[in-house]
């Protein structure tokens, strides 16, 4: 806890049963729960969230018997937490645990009520052009329908007092864009912080055209 204030952090993962254990390993002891959503791998994500909540108590692994998304498995999160902060972060080892601190405390203080954990350095490798310039792309549009200036709207490292928290309705990676919307209509204070990506360039591309689409869609839609 911290302030009185219980901290769930919620990990949504796919096929991540190589890198989720030093994610896990990194959580740091403030934090009361760990929630990890195995979204249908088929690889040992699963088993290796379960020996770590055999560990530590804080942990539960959650299995969704078929891929269904990002969102999905986010919204299947969101339902096993009790936190009153809700911390959101990949399995893949991109995000360093040691900056949730920095996502948690200003809404802790109340001085916001979402914070994004704005991608300023990438400390190891370079994400491919086409993510890149998508980002780009779809940052821009996102201010321009905000009239509000974020740097990284993009970002899946982001806390939530739980007040503030949307309920999501995507399954796939346009649920931050779906929830940036919402939040922002709802009087959220938004609030971004610097934090490191560490961006492996052998992890598996997930993001394609049809991620693109939807994002089209949920720019229209919220």
């Amino acid at each position: 806890m911290l302030n009185g204030l219980k901290i769930s952090v919620i990990i949504p993962a796919y096929n991540e049963g190589d890198r989720l254990p030093g994610v896990l390993a990194s959580i740091p002891d403030f934090i009361d729960e760990v929630i990890v959503v195995d979204d249908g791998s088929a690889d040992e994500t699963y088993n290796v969230a379960r020996a770590f909540s055999e560990r530590d108590t804080r942990v539960k692994a959650v299995r969704l018997e078929k891929n269904c998304g990002k969102g999905c498995a986010m919204r299947e999160g969101v339902r096993q937490s009790t936190g009153d902060v809700i911390v959101f972060m990949d399995a893949d080892g991109q995000h360093r645990p040691e900056d949730i601190i920095k996502l948690v405390e200003p809404i802790v203080d109340g001085e916001a009520d979402m914070v994004i954990g704005a991608r300023k350095f990438e400390r190891v490798g370079k994400r491919p052009l086409h993510r890149r310039l998508s980002n780009v792309m779809s940052t821009r549009l996102i201010r321009l329908k905000l009239r509000m200036y974020v740097y990284d709207t993009q970002s899946g490292f982001r806390a939530f007092r739980r007040e503030f928290l949307p309920e999501i309705e995507s399954d796939r990676y346009e649920v931050e864009t779906e929830m940036l919307f919402k939040a922002a209509k709802r009087g959220a204070r938004i609030k971004e912080v610097p934090v490191d990506m560490i961006y492996d360039p052998n992890r598996e591309e997930r993001f394609g055209l049809m991620d693109i689409i939807r994002f089209i869609r949920a720019y229209f839609k919220f």
